[in-house]
């Protein structure tokens, strides 16, 4: 690891943050890109609620997904990627190509640069959304699930899928001696660095600031973002790691109520606002004909759903926290940091 250099994308980003961290603590060098030099101190600022003060060992770069400008100079000299950064909005785009785009053409992008530059590994991010929906197996959802993109699914999900399948067929068409490896994770929780966090972490920060009346009946996975960042960095230098994707999950998903109820559990007075109350799904269904975030969770409502992190675990020794570390976590830097309402 003799302070090699790593080119982390979307470093301004919650899990791009915690990379550079666990980058920093593993001894490499990192360059960032931000889209604005105005950017440079927040991801400071996030990396010192995180406990860094990277000095010389990080530098950063100026480059958008939507651009070719910027990314040669970005990985120049760079012994890996991580491309982290990635669209995830809060809503719900106007036009699914607005998230479509993006996320896929940033991808090659990315990808095409760092063949250009000798990169030996990139390590793309993507997530559940590219395995578990659509068609549900027998048994829990592993790497060898695809989502079904012709299904009914978001905007957010179809990017997902169609930015990875992509980069799969960059690298068998065109990506010369690169090697690619991929990290699926679920809904990512954990230490929140500062007030610009991910969407998973604002459900969060909702729940504890009494925003939600009552919960709809979903499932999802939780892990820790420093788990995620661990095994981006596993997936980077484990040789086995190549053209392998790695589903990011701890132990079974949880019930947005489970979620709810461990917030209380572990955290007493600072989740006295979390409610536990079920909303019906008929009722969900009626909000989801005026507000187009609650039609989205419509399709997946009662959905019992369950991934596996076998593979990562067997072949990668990544042993991530407890779900219930990650989401307590979660709520004790929302409370740290002053994110809740008074």
């Amino acid at each position: 690891m003799s302070g090699e250099l790593v080119l982390v994308t979307g470093g301004s980003g919650f899990l791009g943050a915690h990379c550079i961290l666990e980058l920093l603590k593993a001894g490499f060098r990192v360059r960032t890109t931000v889209r604005s030099a105005k950017r440079e101190a927040d991801v400071l600022a996030m990396l010192k609620a995180g406990g860094a003060e990277p000095g010389d060992r990080l530098s950063f770069a100026i480059a958008d997904l939507m651009s070719d400008t910027g990314w040669p100079q970005a990985v120049a000299g760079c012994d890996y990627v991580l491309h982290v950064a990635s669209p995830f909005p809060p809503g719900v785009p106007k036009h699914e190509d607005d998230l479509i785009v993006p996320a896929r053409e940033g991808a090659l992008r990315v990808l095409r640069a760092a063949r250009d530059a000798n990169v030996k590994r990139v390590v793309l991010t993507s997530s559940f959304a590219a395995i578990g929906y659509g068609k549900m197996p027998p048994g829990p959802f592993t790497e060898e699930s695809w989502t079904d993109p012709t299904a009914r699914v978001s905007a957010y999900v179809k990017s997902k899928t169609l930015a990875e399948r992509a980069a799969w067929d960059f690298l068998a068409a065109e990506g010369g001696r690169l090697e690619l490896a991929v990290v699926n994770p679920v809904g990512i929780f954990g230490p929140v660095l500062g007030s610009d966090h991910s969407t998973s972490t604002e459900f969060v920060q909702r729940m504890m600031n009494g925003a939600m009346p009552g919960l709809p009946r979903l499932s999802f996975g939780v892990v820790d973002a420093r788990d995620v960042a661990d095994l981006h960095v596993r997936a980077m230098t484990n040789p086995a790691a190549k053209g392998e994707r790695f589903l990011a999950v701890s132990g079974d998903f949880m019930t947005v109520r489970e979620i709810a109820q461990t917030l209380k559990t572990r955290l007493g007075d600072a989740a006295a606002h979390v409610k536990t109350r079920q909303l019906p799904d008929w009722l969900v269904r009626i909000v989801g004909l005026f507000n187009p975030e609650a039609a989205q969770l419509v399709p997946e409502l009662g959905k019992v759903k369950n991934a596996t992190n076998a593979k990562a675990v067997r072949m990668l020794g990544w042993a991530p926290r407890s779900r219930e570390d990650a989401l307590a976590a979660t709520g004790e830097s929302l409370v740290r940091l002053g994110l809740l309402k008074k």
